[in-house]
């Protein structure tokens, strides 16, 4: 099937396509993503004046105008399109928030990600798997990714949200799906502590993590332990634990006994 009947396929059920033309010899038809969606998919991400938005096929800009019109945050758009860029940087003038937005001709797989604090993205699916190991690689523990109607595979979301569309689009429902970026957690870990030896092992899938310990030679596990970015926590036989995953290290408060106190778990090569 053709890169054209593909479109069409998707367009006659009724899927809005936006800044899919990246490394294809023809470009679909370019289509907005509907403002209730964008003013969802920005809440959603809980986006901030200290945010540096990245938009992935920004079309005419948009997801990152509304993000600094309403939130004061900087904004990137990357779009393949050069008329579109061109489009953007006159929407972002004529709403005033040209300083806090930057539109540039580029493809998304070519982009440098780093630096940015939330990414929006309304792309087809084979572009979001490609884009995953950038996402993993290049984004800071923390970053939040938000994508209209299409998911990753193998990266579960850490929020799903349906909506229903009013207005032009009444009648139809868009889907946003919501992750943050997990530290890596997964390895050995050690902390020596008044009571005893502590050893961790954290197997990680994405932000799925398990915890098993154990404080000298008596084992404890620690089920529906949580990743969400760097923060993580678990329960557990030895205490609840609450705390951030900083690189080589793990630290944060153990509460046990009814008593509180810090503990730091070091990486173990």
């Amino acid at each position: 099937m053709t890169a054209r009947a593909i479109v069409l396929v998707f367009c006659a059920l009724g899927v809005v396509v936006q800044g899919w033309a990246q490394n294809t010899d023809r470009e679909p038809p370019f289509v907005t993503t509907p403002m209730q969606v964008v003013g969802r998919m920005l809440s959603l991400a809980q986006t901030d004046g200290e945010d540096l938005v990245m938009d992935l096929g920004s079309g005419d800009g948009r997801i990152v105008i509304a993000a600094a019109k309403t939130y004061g945050a900087h904004g990137v758009g990357v779009e393949l399109d050069p008329d579109l860029v061109a489009a953007a940087r006159v929407n972002a003038r004529r709403v005033g928030v040209e300083q806090l937005t930057r539109f540039v001709n580029a493809d998304v797989l070519k982009t440098d990600l780093s630096g940015a604090s939330v990414v929006t993205a309304y792309l087809l699916p084979w572009l979001m798997d490609a884009l995953q190991p950038k996402f993993l690689a290049e984004l800071a523990p923390g970053t939040r990714i938000v994508s209209h109607a299409f998911p990753m595979s193998g990266w579960e979301p850490d929020e799903t949200e349906s909506i229903r569309l009013t207005g032009a689009y009444e009648g139809r429902t868009a889907t946003i799906y919501y992750w943050v970026v997990p530290a890596q957690a997964r390895g050995s870990w050690r902390a020596v502590q008044p009571e005893g030896d502590w050893r961790l092992e954290i197997g990680q899938n994405f932000q799925q993590i398990d915890v098993r310990g154990a404080i000298d030679d008596k084992p404890f596990r620690a089920p529906n332990a949580r990743l969400r970015g760097v923060d993580i926590e678990w329960n557990s036989d030895a205490g609840r634990f609450s705390g951030r995953v900083e690189s080589s290290r793990i630290v944060g408060t153990l509460t046990a006994g009814g008593a509180k106190r810090t503990i730091e778990f070091t990486r173990q090569e």
